[in-house]
């Protein structure tokens, strides 16, 4: 909640007019506790997941084959009933382990410094911030995934992500319950170490949703924005991981490829004789 009752006061305590963002930001946010602002991230989350793989679905279930000479294993394609299932059972996942960890996390959230107030973080801010964010999270997130690759891991937790062998969008979060609280802590961990404003920190989960959502998609598509970003691993690089499967030790990395190098993990290239159809 914004400490200033009145959009002169908030003009008055910044010394300057307000942007149109910051008016725009003022009345939304004014009269609303800072607690209900942080757990926006838990319908950002669930809006993200439910619409932005959609578009895939209906590609792969309507689309002829020769439209779907961008899909990366086209002898794979789901039955609408598995789109639902794994759209169900992972949305029950995310609301009983995001939603809850919300709810409690809130003073781990303003310890760091995650602020909601004026002023708002300039454009060349929030990408700094981002781009430290995905560095920090993806190198992280590369030594637990290779944790999670030990028989243990493994066995225990990580199999659960990798019964789609032929990954599509809605199966980006689907994992055990386990996996999808530890994979949180990478997450969180850049916003932590460089504090943000609560919009950077939206920002910031909308984009790693996305991300998890393209390079699970399934699709290697020409046009594909991502592929003008440097070291990005993307959908070819994330999909041969998933095609492998327990047995895979390469392609752990979740963004961009840089630790797949260094230590000696990435894998060049894509092949895919399968024929198995997901029932």
């Amino acid at each position: 909640m914004l400490s200033y009752s009145t959009a002169a006061d908030a003009e008055a305590a910044l010394g300057r007019a307000m942007t149109w963002a910051e008016a725009a930001w003022f009345r939304y946010s004014a009269a609303m506790p800072d607690y209900c602002l942080y757990c926006h991230n838990v319908a950002i989350l669930l809006v993200v997941y439910t619409l932005a793989p959609l578009p895939l679905a209906l590609l792969e279930l309507r689309a002829s084959s020769s439209l779907l000479h961008s899909k990366l294993q086209p002898s794979v394609r789901h039955a609408a009933a598995v789109f639902l299932r794994c759209y169900m059972d992972t949305a029950r996942v995310l609301l009983l382990t995001v939603g809850i960890l919300q709810l409690v996390s809130y003073p781990a959230v303003k310890a760091v410094g995650i602020r909601t107030g004026l002023p708002l973080p300039s454009a060349g801010e929030t990408a700094a911030q981002l781009v430290v964010y995905l560095l920090v999270e993806d190198y992280l997130g590369y030594w637990i995934h290779r944790l999670l690759h030990t028989r243990w891991g493994y066995d225990n937790i990580h199999r659960v992500h990798h019964e789609f062998s032929a990954p599509m969008g809605y199966a980006a979060p689907y994992a055990h319950w386990a996996e999808v609280l530890i994979l949180g802590v990478p997450a969180f961990a850049g916003p932590a170490i460089v504090p943000c404003h609560m919009t950077t920190f939206w920002l910031w989960f909308l984009l790693r949703h996305l991300e998890a959502i393209d390079i699970h998609s399934g699709f290697n598509f020409p046009l594909n924005p991502t592929k003008y970003i440097p070291l990005y691993g993307g959908a070819q690089h994330h999909d041969y991981h998933h095609f492998v499967g327990r047995q895979s030790h390469s392609n752990f990395s979740s963004v961009f490829t840089f630790c797949d190098y260094l230590y000696g993990t990435h894998k060049v290239g894509y092949c895919c004789n399968s024929t198995v159809t997901n029932t």
